[in-house]
């Protein structure tokens, strides 16, 4: 089996204004971007809540968290489901330095994946019916398993005018 050509992300990280309405979407309410995109491609939409709130709890314990969790997991996500060229490296540098930046693009990407049809060529497109020849059945008399007790059988109604 063949592996597919890996590709680059439909847009470039810093190309917001490719699509305004995500440029400001980010800008305005990233937070509400990020739950956006995380819900659209198949994760909880508080996911990047971790991100936010996570490390505000987590500085105030004394633990410093310098790579937020939930971008970095949706980007390496998306690039392995949509077979886009990178490193977790390169996701870890643009999830630090750049954060609203990478939701824009994933914002983007599937705004393009989900517009984009999948073509799917048929090589080879036998059709083979696999359902059985019909054959005729003779009446069956269905049976009661039990006799039906005579007290329980109704008669007819006689009306007398």
């Amino acid at each position: 089996m063949a592996e597919k050509p890996l590709t680059d992300w439909d847009s470039g990280l810093l190309d917001c204004f490719e699509d305004a309405s995500t440029c400001c979407y980010g800008f305005w309410c990233c937070p509400c971007l990020a739950c956006t995109v995380s819900g659209r491609f198949g994760e909880n939409n508080c996911l990047p809540l971790c991100d936010i709130c996570g490390s505000g709890v987590l500085a105030a314990f004394g633990i410093p968290v310098c790579v937020p969790p939930a971008v970095l997991s949706v980007r390496a996500a998306m690039r392995n489901r949509y077979g886009i060229k990178g490193s977790l490296c390169k996701d870890i540098a643009i999830s630090c330095f750049c954060e609203w930046c990478s939701w824009c693009q994933m914002h983007r990407e599937l705004k393009h994946r989900k517009k984009t049809p999948t073509v799917i060529n048929l090589h080879n497109n036998t059709v083979v019916n696999m359902q059985p020849i019909p054959t005729f059945q003779p009446g069956v008399m269905m049976m009661p398993a039990q006799p039906v007790a005579t007290g329980f059988m109704t008669q007819p109604a006689v009306v007398i005018h």
